[in-house]
């Protein structure tokens, strides 16, 4: 048997995750070397965990989190108002399944991007779209795509997203493009696509911030009916570093 053509083949069709595999066992002693069968399987599991962490690679390029955050790093505390349960429950996914949203408030440099990223990556390493947006860029992009035409393109970009995290609502007045885009994107997910939104203000305080009773009105309904709600609580994790 050519091993070494067999190990070309399957460069030249791509299955890396099985051509490393196949090598390490090409350079043990030949007694430690796995019989067929077992061979197959492990060749079959390599290469689909290959693929998987591609998958998480390209997703995560694509939803361009601000944050280098994973979930084992965030603090889970009373201090916070933030249990260990309610982390658990978001990083299984199911709010994803249900296409739920997330509404996380609390006061600056609680760590409310953190988490929001944090649930992102989770997303992406479940296999879910994911794009992020500061709600500056989020305006940009909605500012410019009217004004070259791609609109469209945007929404149906945006409506292929299993997760939208939008950051630091709030921050800065909406004008009525950004308002009626806003209201037009969480229509078309409502039920099906999750969004996550993070803010200063508390959720009380967002009907007054819209500023635009209609709007506001069907803004908020799409965006509170069954949502998972987070009051972070505490000190600037910024000061403390």
């Amino acid at each position: 048997m050519n091993t070494n053509a067999t190990l070309e083949q399957m460069k030249d069709l791509r299955l890396s995750g099985m051509a490393l595999t196949y090598s390490q066992q090409l350079e043990l002693p030949v007694h430690q070397q796995l019989d067929s069968h077992e061979l197959v399987a492990l060749l079959l599991q390599s290469e689909q965990l290959c693929r998987q962490q591609e998958k998480t690679t390209y997703y995560l390029k694509l939803a361009k989190l601000r944050l280098n955050a994973i979930p084992e790093q965030i603090q889970c505390s009373a201090a916070r108002n933030l249990t260990k349960q309610q982390l658990a429950t978001l990083l299984d996914g199911h709010y994803l399944k249900q296409g739920e949203s997330i509404l996380v408030t609390g006061p600056t440099g609680c760590g409310k991007s953190y988490l929001a990223c944090a649930l992102g990556y989770q997303a992406c390493l479940l296999g879910m779209k994911t794009t992020y947006f500061s709600m500056n860029r989020f305006i940009e992009k909605i500012t410019l795509s009217k004004l070259d035409g791609s609109y469209i393109k945007l929404l149906n970009h945006l409506e292929r997203q299993a997760l939208i995290i939008l950051d630091d609502f709030g921050l800065q007045p909406l004008h009525q493009d950004a308002k009626l885009a806003l209201l037009q994107i969480l229509e078309e997910r409502h039920g099906r696509r999750s969004t996550l939104v993070t803010s200063q203000l508390p959720v009380s305080a967002w009907y007054e911030y819209l500023n635009e009773p209609t709007v506001a009105d069907a803004i908020m309904d799409r965006l509170t009916a069954g949502a998972h709600r987070i009051e972070l609580k505490g000190e600037s994790l910024r000061r403390k570093k």
